[in-house]
């Protein structure tokens, strides 16, 4: 593949996010449905469906933790990478890609290890139960063994659509998504392999995903490759791109804790229906998150590229195109959620009083997702400058400074209506987030734009 390695400073701006965005939204779409087909045939097991869906629904916490170690080594290194293509400098942003591959296979070797030796004990603080501990066990045995080819394939596949190559990362989610829908059914139902036939089927495709990543960054079509003579770890290339990648990781680990925190809370003042609309909650706030969050990631190249490349213009005119494209975009879900909430909660149940408790939950619990826009692009361009300590502050400021004080302060601040204020912690954490957000980047943008203009020296982090 003959490719310009300058197109991300020369192609228009809107058809470049266009060309870019486009696969890498995609690829989140996909990615999710991905793990909505895996609950579908887990849910339908005869006899035992819905104990076995329990089961593996508590692993989800351990599994997002696996996928937030991958993001912390590769949201981290990518973003380093670009910035140092865009100065000219491919030798730093192949020593940074090498490093990051050492690291995902030293970061997968530790996390196999605790999640064999120690899986029962973290299930069972998740939430898990005698009759469902065992379903979650023998699908985390078998997961874990696969966590090598979750961290190299969602960890590794970012230095892909890092140097533009958005079409290659998203085929990188569809092969494993394409290949776990086929074998689902055929390692659960056809060998009658339960729940380990779904783990099997995940880890299987996951594998298929982790040699097309790595045929590609190892072979002549990528600008960025895995050398051999780069393959030692060297602190001054990898630790600058763990505090860049930092504040994703908390962004994705701290679900996990704040999904205990909230059932917590909902259990214990609206009982089962309330968790089971939580469920459903966050399930419609994921699918408005991942389009926003697949914007980001195929504006990233062209703002790291261009920063480093010192073009002012095209950096400051890929943040507002990206701003507008997410405010749009969250304003849009934001009203549909508003004027049908039954539609979204259908989706997902049709028990009446579920139905019902869920409809009146998402107008209360997703009240601010139209500011939402603003959030993600000002934190996805944080990190596209290497700007890693806003990028950790405002990660940290919505998460643990207010959301998780939030879920245990408004029951009690409206005691009449406890269980409404636990759903209310949310939209409040995102409005005070979300300004907070806003101001912390207009000084730090500005101060990044002012580094470019002044000729100052140039560093992927702040």
């Amino acid at each position: 593949m003959n490719r310009d390695k300058d197109f991300l400073g020369k192609e228009p701006l809107g058809r470049l996010l266009m060309k870019l965005a486009l696969p890498t939204v995609a690829a989140q779409i996909i990615n999710m449905l991905y793990n909505i087909v895996d609950r579908i045939y887990i849910g339908h097991i005869p006899g035992e469906g819905a104990l076995a869906l329990t089961g593996v629904g508590v692993c989800m916490p351990l599994i997002l933790i696996v996928s937030a170690f991958a993001a912390f080594v590769g949201y981290g290194g990518a973003p380093r990478a670009s910035i140092f293509m865009g100065k000219g400098d491919y030798e730093s942003a192949e020593k940074t890609l090498a490093n990051c591959f050492l690291l995902q296979i030293l970061v997968s070797a530790v996390l196999t290890a605790v999640l064999l030796l120690w899986n029962r004990d973290l299930l069972l603080t998740f939430g898990a139960s005698e009759n469902t501990i065992a379903y979650g066990v023998s699908y985390m045995n078998i997961y874990a063994i696969g966590t090598i080819f979750v961290q190299m394939t969602l960890g590794m596949n970012t230095f892909i659509t890092a140097q533009g190559f958005a079409k290659t990362g998203m085929l990188s989610v569809l092969i494993g998504a394409v290949a776990n829908i086929i074998l689902d059914p055929v390692f659960i139902f056809g060998f009658d392999l339960g729940v380990r036939g779904a783990a099997l089927a995940t880890i299987l495709s996951q594998a298929m995903s982790c040699a097309w990543v790595l045929s590609f960054l190892f072979g002549k079509k990528t600008q960025l490759k895995i050398r051999r003579k780069f393959l030692r770890l060297e602190p001054q290339i990898f630790l600058p791109s763990l505090a860049l990648g930092l504040s994703t990781f908390v962004m994705q680990a701290s679900e996990s804790i704040i999904s205990v925190c909230f059932n917590s809370s909902l259990l214990k003042y609206g009982g089962d229906v309330a968790v089971g609309a939580m469920t459903i909650l966050t399930s419609v706030m994921q699918f408005a998150m991942l389009p926003l969050q697949g914007l980001g990631q195929g504006a990233q190249p062209i703002i790291s590229f261009n920063y480093g490349a010192r073009n002012k213009d095209r950096v400051k005119g890929a943040f507002q195109l990206l701003l507008k494209c997410s405010l749009c975009y969250s304003v849009l879900l934001w009203l549909l959620v508003m004027l049908f909430p039954r539609i979204f909660a259908s989706m997902f149940t049709s028990d009446p009083e579920l139905l019902e408790f869920t409809a009146a939950a998402l107008r209360l619990y997703m009240g601010s997702l139209f500011l939402f826009g603003i959030q993600i692009a000002c934190q996805m361009t944080f990190t596209s400058l290497g700007n890693a300590k806003a990028s950790i502050t405002v990660a940290v400021m919505r998460k643990f400074v207010l959301l998780i004080p939030l879920i245990y302060l408004m029951p009690v601040l409206l005691p009449q209506e406890q269980t409404k204020a636990v759903y209310l912690a949310e939209p409040i954490a995102d409005f005070l987030a979300v300004s907070f957000t806003a101001v912390l980047f207009t000084f730090q943008f500005k101060k990044a734009l002012r580094l470019i203009t002044e000729d100052s020296p140039i560093s992927p982090v702040k």
